[in-house]
């Protein structure tokens, strides 16, 4: 079974940007694409694996404790 295309205005909607940045990171060869004649769609993949590459974990910081000196 083929994977799903998605258009750029559903890449937008899932990232919650206007469609000027998926259409940017398309541009700068950030995002794997696919042409369709003269329509752009990114696979749903090619999108989970820049969501992947582009999170950034949080970091646990430890408070140092009250009353010990350093």
């Amino acid at each position: 079974m083929a994977e799903r295309l998605l258009s750029v205005a559903q890449v937008a909607e899932r990232l919650g940007t206007t469609e000027r940045f998926p259409r940017r990171l398309v541009a700068e060869r950030r995002v794997t694409f696919v042409k369709v004649g003269r329509h752009v769609r990114i696979p749903e993949s090619a999108l989970a694996a820049f969501i992947d590459a582009n999170t950034v974990q949080s970091v646990r910081r430890r408070r140092p404790r009250a009353g010990r000196a350093a």
